[in-house]
């Protein structure tokens, strides 16, 4: 089974024959370092040739070059030296620190640094002489001076990368709320346009069938004064929902939030197109979200009555307990064929976001003779139902 090396970086490359030939040149002209020369100058080469060899690994295998370079340098030490050879070697102790996985980048520069204490200690024992701390300050120069700069190098690198991938964390968020923010404002003005404007489109629909389908004038005339107050009102409502949408216009007064003040000409208005409607409100301040979406469920849960219900009385019911109000609206279920108006089924949903909002309940649903809509809205987030 063959093992393929990586290819080497071109860079790595260019060090590696840049190296090598300087290194030859240095052997033919005769220039050396201060080496033993137990070997001869010939020797050296080898040395030369196995350090630019492992230039090649300084990026893929950074680890294995260093331990490599570094029985190619104790080689070098015993002939005449090469200068070409020991440059090349602070590159390797420098790749090591900065290419190396995490570990070594933390071990490199501590055994190079106990590595020069050693040899200090050695020639001191050996010498007996101060200059044995130039031979330790010399070992410091070739790999714990490169060795450390490649750690520095590799923290801040790694600490650049690391704002970065924050910055990107950040504006990843950013557009996560964004993008949630304006589904979560598109989501309340629709439930706005829905509650604002489908009591009156029914209530339109309906006394236009009305009023098409009975030849007679009175019951006629009747309808159309029904249609004209339903669309009057449905307009104003449309402008001033527009007015609060147009930001900084300053061409409408935003329309003060419904409260459950408001019921009793809400049932009213439901009286007025044909339903008969029995109220049983409590009184007294909610909190301001609680009381319009109360005020909406109510409303819409009129307006499904009217569309939907079979004639008989719709009852609403609004009762406050200790944490929590509790809203029930009945309509006469079961023997109407069709609606007298067309739904889609936005109502329910609307009904079902706004408690849920609140950290409420809510269920809709057939109960025996009569369709019934029950919501529990807690006073305050968090509270018990």
């Amino acid at each position: 089974m063959s093992v393929t090396l990586p290819r080497p970086h071109r860079f790595d490359v260019r060090i590696a024959v840049a190296g090598l030939l300087g290194g030859v040149a240095m052997w033919a002209l005769g220039l050396y370092t201060s080496g033993s020369g137990v070997l001869s100058s010939t020797w050296g080469l080898i040395s030369l040739a196995v350090m630019a060899a492992l230039e090649l690994l300084r990026r893929t295998r950074p680890q294995f070059a260093l331990a490599a370079g570094s029985l190619a340098l104790a080689f070098d030490m015993v002939t005449t030296g090469n200068a070409a050879t020991i440059l090349m070697y602070t590159d390797l102790a420098y790749a090591a620190a900065l290419y190396g996985s995490p570990a070594a980048a933390r071990r490199v520069p501590v055994a190079t640094g106990l590595a020069c204490i050693a040899v200090t200690l050695g020639f001191l024992i050996w010498w007996r002489s101060p200059q044995a701390l130039f031979v330790g300050l010399g070992a410091a120069v070739v790999s714990f001076g490169p060795a450390a700069t490649g750690a520095l190098v590799r923290n801040h690198r790694d600490a650049a990368e690391a704002a970065r991938l924050r910055a990107e964390q950040t504006a990843l968020l950013a557009e996560l709320d964004r993008t949630q923010a304006v589904t979560a404002e598109r989501a309340r003005v629709a439930r706005e346009l829905h509650d604002l404007v489908a009591g009156h489109l029914s209530a339109i629909a309906i006394h236009s069938t009305a009023a098409l389908s009975v030849d007679d004038p009175s019951t006629s005339r009747e309808a159309l004064g029904v249609i004209r107050e339903n669309s009057v009102d449905g307009l104003a409502e449309m402008r001033r929902l527009i007015g609060i949408l147009r930001d900084g216009s300053g061409d409408h007064e935003p329309a003060p939030a419904p409260t459950l003040d408001g019921l009793e000409a809400l049932a009213d208005s439901a009286r007025d197109n044909g339903l008969d409607v029995h109220l049983d409100a409590m009184h007294g301040p909610l909190p301001a979200p609680v009381e319009l979406a109360a005020y909406r469920i109510v409303q819409e849960s009129l307006t499904n009555a009217l569309k939907h219900a079979s004639p008989g009385p719709v009852r609403v019911s609004l009762a406050r307990r200790d944490h929590c109000v509790d809203i029930v609206v009945t309509s006469p279920y079961g023997s109407r064929a069709t609606p007298r108006a067309p739904g889609s089924g936005a109502g329910l949903v609307g009904m079902r976001e706004r408690a849920s909002l609140l950290g409420g309940a809510f269920t809709a649903g057939p109960e025996g003779a009569v369709w019934a809509v029950r919501a529990t809205l807690p006073l305050t987030e968090g509270d018990p139902r």
